[in-house]
């Protein structure tokens, strides 16, 4: 399977995405109000806005790495702590901008081919609680680090709309207009 060509586009439109969000809610708020919604969450029990960015930087860049059977950069760690310590330091809108260019930055220097990886190959994936998952790269790209990185991605859009920001659908599938046919687009 050519994954390069799956995950990396998505990944990066969507990661842009988050920016974009991110700077409407700038945009609509005051700045002190727009920095404390990295502190939100969906539920008490979830991490906050913060960490979501964070990990959705973290489902791309570790995929990457999975894939191409490297080991992780310091960066993902840098990543993950950060993430898992959001609650007592949810850092700037600008770290996160940071981030998220940071993780673009490295999906953009790939090759062309660099996941292009027997779908079969096996990746052992252990979760922090020690669970190991036995998968094919095929099942862990699908079932696995595409699922986790929508949750994350998903999840901050949900703190954003439940914190009062504007965001529609529309915002969600921004990277879907380039393919609009001009003459279906509503007048008025």
């Amino acid at each position: 399977m050519q994954l390069t060509t799956l995950l990396v586009p998505t990944y990066t439109q969507m990661l842009k995405t988050l920016a974009g969000w991110l700077k409407k809610a700038q945009a609509q708020l005051p700045e002190t109000e727009a920095q404390a919604l990295l502190s939100a969450r969906l539920a008490p029990d979830m991490y906050p806005l913060s960490t979501q960015v964070r990990f959705a930087c973290v489902q791309a860049r570790e995929a990457m790495c999975r894939l191409r059977g490297e080991g992780f950069p310091p960066a993902i760690n840098e990543l993950l702590n950060e993430g898992r310590h959001a609650v007592k330091s949810p850092g700037s809108l600008a770290e996160a901008y940071a981030r998220i260019n940071e993780t673009v930055a490295v999906l953009d220097s790939l090759a062309a081919d660099a996941l292009d990886v027997d779908g079969n190959k096996a990746i052992a994936h252990e979760l922090p609680n020690g669970m190991v998952l036995d998968l094919t790269a095929d099942q862990y790209a699908r079932d696995w680090t595409l699922g986790q990185f929508y949750f994350h991605v998903m999840t901050a859009y949900s703190i954003l709309r439940k914190e009062g920001i504007n965001l529609g659908k529309a915002d969600y599938v921004a990277h879907m207009l380039p393919y609009v046919r001009p003459e279906t687009i509503p007048k008025g």
